[in-house]
């Protein structure tokens, strides 16, 4: 006996599966009937999960949506590429006639068969009415690529009772038996799958349209303590565990902002270590007061690297300098290092390993672990450092200690994904870390913090000023409130 017959038999006999199947697709294709009469109460909502994923799913992306019903969810994605399952042929029939530009077949997801990999995995209000959400999502798994991101939904078992009073005043379609899974075993759920959860929050308090009261609620207070535990329903992002790369090995490029750095830059030359398969070394020198740019002219020269480049900023600040390298660096994956080495470049290949093993997709360092050495960094900075450290972990909803350590290293492939929908945030962070960190947590890369030794800077002064940088600060946890955390 296989391990599927074995799980299948330790959650009934097949025929009990069959039968369950059965009624719930006779449900299902009487509630495609009557769709207008039942689904006017839930419109409100269903239209709070569309605002929903839409925040999460970017346009243009390869998106499969199981239990897809009539299609309303993934055609409001915009999907480049659309595929919509579903069990019950009415839902589908009328799918299909609602969005022909969109993909739909009738399957049992337990034996699902759509193709792909696809980019976003959808499961709206459907694992409490499987018969075997493991099995169902272990098919799911085979749909996936590395950088694939699972978005599940599913109500909380606090709204159970609610949710009867609502059948027996007519006010809802009475339910066939549920599972009223908890957050907590659906993450389970989810690695026995062989995902890894990413994040999950409580999602809708008031499910109704009550004019500001509505907004008040599932806006702000859904995101609150404790008012978050009375969220309808639980959102949770996962993507597929990582595997052992299989992949060459890729080049890494290594951006360098330099401004007032002239002596820094033989020993950046000389401890940037190899890493894959190479390193490419990109300068972007700032207009500095100093002879940075010639310090670099000259050492190209001297050593000849073929994988060498300069650029002149043309713009200001250092988040500006970042974009123009990367827009310039050749490499799958990308590192920032401060040309200040308060950062030991030494440290580099240990940030590689970190986003080649897939332990996560956005590494970043983080300087508050380790003690430091004397001066190099002021006690006013380390305070806010670790105040705005606690802010921004909960604003993101994914541990980042430090958000102003300037080592981070992502891939390509996630970045231009970043660049593409930059304009969601706008471009008012001068530090660049933002641009970056914020566009990582909207589309739910894997956040790692890896601690470094923060050293004192040898030459030259630091670039920040601490009352005007920490007031830019607040306006970034601002930011972050209107437009990540309060969506």
């Amino acid at each position: 006996m296989n391990q599927s017959a074995r799980r299948g038999s330790a959650l009934g006999a097949p025929s009990k599966q069959i039968e369950y199947t059965a009624q719930r697709r006779e449900y299902w294709d009487d509630y495609a009937v009557n769709f207008e009469r039942w689904n006017g109460p839930r419109g409100y909502y269903q239209r709070k999960l569309i605002e929903m994923y839409r925040f999460l799913v970017p346009p243009g992306s390869r998106v499969l949506e199981i239990g897809c019903a009539r299609g309303d969810l993934l055609a409001a994605l915009e999907p480049a590429y659309g595929v919509g399952i579903d069990f019950s042929p009415k839902m589908i029939e009328r799918a299909r006639e609602k969005y022909p530009h969109l993909t739909f077949f009738v399957q049992d997801a337990h034996q699902l068969d759509a193709g792909g990999p696809f980019d976003y995995l959808i499961l709206s209000d459907l694992v409490n009415d499987l018969w075997d959400v493991q099995r169902v999502l272990e098919v799911l798994r085979r749909h996936a690529h590395p950088g694939t991101r699972i978005g599940i939904n599913f109500y909380s078992r606090l709204w159970e009772i609610p949710r009867r009073i609502a059948e027996k005043l007519g006010l809802a379609r009475k339910q066939l038996p549920q599972n009223w899974l908890t957050a907590e075993d659906v993450a389970n759920l989810l690695r026995l799958a062989d995902f890894e959860p990413i994040r999950s929050s409580c999602e809708v308090l008031c499910p109704v349209r009550m004019p500001l009261l509505d907004t008040l609620c599932n806006r702000y207070l859904v995101r609150i303590w404790p008012f978050r535990w009375f969220g309808i329903t639980n959102l949770m992002i996962a993507r597929p565990a990582p595997a052992p790369p299989a992949d060459p090995e890729p080049v890494v490029s290594v951006i360098v902002p330099a401004r007032n750095e002239e002596g820094n830059i033989a020993q950046i030359f000389d401890r940037v270590p190899q890493m894959g398969a190479g390193t490419e070394l990109i300068f972007v020198e700032g207009n500095s007061s100093d002879d940075t740019y010639g310090a670099i002219e000259r050492e190209i020269a001297r050593r000849r690297d073929p994988r060498v480049k300069l650029f002149r900023q043309r713009g200001k600040g250092k988040g500006d300098a970042v974009r123009l390298g990367f827009a310039e660096a050749s490499g799958d994956v990308l590192m920032i290092l401060d040309a200040d080495l308060s950062v030991p470049p030494e440290d580099l290949p240990r940030f590689y390993q970190a986003w080649r093993s897939g332990k996560g997709e956005f590494i970043n360092g983080v300087r508050l672990v380790y003690p430091m050495e004397d001066g190099a960094m002021r006690p006013l900075n380390f305070l806010g450092n670790k105040f705005f450290s606690l802010a921004f972990t909960w604003l993101l909803s994914q541990s980042i200690k430090d958000t102003l350590c300037g080592t981070k290293v992502l891939g390509r492939a996630q970045y231009e994904l970043i660049a593409a929908n930059r304009a969601y945030f706008g471009e008012i962070d001068p530090f660049g870390d933002f641009d970056l960190i914020f566009g990582a947590a909207k589309y739910h890369l894997k956040f790692v913090d890896l601690p470094v030794r923060y050293r004192e800077r040898v030459y030259g002064e630091t670039n920040i000023r601490r009352w005007r940088h920490g007031w830019l600060l607040l306006r970034m946890a601002a930011l972050a409130m209107r437009r990540i955390k309060f969506v």
